[in-house]
């Protein structure tokens, strides 16, 4: 998720924890607990794209990083901390909720989570967008409320604790509206007589009205979406595997690295004699001219024979047409 949602929840399960002991104090560690599993990004200075994509979300988003970052991280500001006399377990505490709901919620996104590494499992239930208001302002009004209250107010701890509960309802809820989701896709299919080997559902940017389909079929994907406020009937946009002519591309250590990453859902092609891998997960970015774009493609090059990712940087979006259009399909209307 954003940053904001991280900082927040950090700081909501920070007061819920530790608010009546510490105050103010919990929000603002809650709210570094929460910030801590994302500076893996980090790594995007020191190593190569495809390492960076491969660390991200890996160890600092894991179960054993929470167990071991608790105690050290619970310790030191006890130690900051001694005038409160409160012990290093209630810090512990504090830092491990902190830090392990970060990535539980990471695990609802479309990139998903290694939350039982180092078991090569990335959870990844694509239920939410990395940037839901519906998720986040329940918990920003606990956590602003309780900034401005007496340690001891009831209705602080009352209004976090709602914050909590309405968020995480919101979160499950996205689940039950995914699987109703993927049968309307099941449906569109089944009535168009396409044959598929897979689907993946995952909801638009900033909502969970509209959602957006991958179906892998044997030699194509297909890409559509989906309004609840929707009346006609989903139309696929068909995109070529091209695996016969990437064949030797594929056949590369480092491009098959990313073929894992995208856990198969991917194209590779070659245009202008410059090579693209397009990750599919994410779907597709609308222009005013021209045909949409993956959101997130990497240029493949062959350095001194070692393959190297660039990520195709996205550049000229004009943020007023995409919200214009988002909503547009948000409320049934098709472009």
């Amino acid at each position: 998720m954003d940053s904001l949602t991280q900082i927040v929840l950090g700081a909501a399960v920070g007061e819920a924890t530790l608010g009546k002991k510490a105050g103010n104090k919990a929000l603002l560690y809650g709210g570094i607990a929460g910030t801590i599993p994302d500076l893996d990004i980090i790594a995007n200075f020191f190593t190569d794209t495809i390492t960076a994509i491969e660390i991200h979300r890996g160890f600092s988003h894991s179960i054993v990083f929470s167990v071991l970052m608790g105690p050290l991280l619970g310790g030191f500001v006890n130690k900051i901390e001694r005038k409160m006399d409160l012990g290093w377990k209630p810090w512990t505490k504090l830092f491990f909720w902190g830090l392990f709901t970060h990535p539980l919620l990471d695990a609802f996104t479309t990139w998903g989570t290694r939350l039982f590494w180092p078991l090569d499992l990335r959870l990844a239930f694509n239920s939410i967008f990395v940037i839901d208001p519906l998720y986040t302002i329940p918990l920003l009004i606990g956590t602003l409320f309780a900034l401005f209250s007496t340690r001891n107010s009831k209705k602080r701890q009352r209004l976090n604790v709602a914050g909590l509960a309405l968020s995480t309802t919101y979160l499950l809820l996205t689940l039950v509206i995914k699987q109703r989701v993927c049968q309307k896709f099941e449906h569109a299919l089944n009535d168009q007589g396409i044959v598929y080997q897979s689907i993946s559902t995952r909801p638009a940017p900033l909502n969970t009205i509209l959602w957006n389909a991958n179906i892998e079929t044997e030699d194509s994907y297909l890409i559509g979406d989906y309004s609840f406020f929707d009346t006609d009937a989903i139309h696929f946009t068909r995109y070529p595997k091209k695996r016969e002519a990437a064949k030797m591309m594929l056949e590369n250590p480092n491009v098959q690295r990313l073929v894992a990453i995208t856990e198969g859902w991917f194209i590779v092609e070659k245009k202008e004699n410059i090579w693209y891998f397009y990750d599919l997960r994410f779907g597709l970015i609308p222009q005013k001219e021209g045909p949409p774009f993956f959101a997130f493609t990497y240029i493949l090059q062959n350095e001194n024979g070692i393959m190297t990712a660039t990520e195709n940087k996205k550049t000229g979006r004009d943020a007023k047409y995409l919200l214009g259009v988002l909503w547009s399909r948000i409320k049934g209307v098709r472009p």
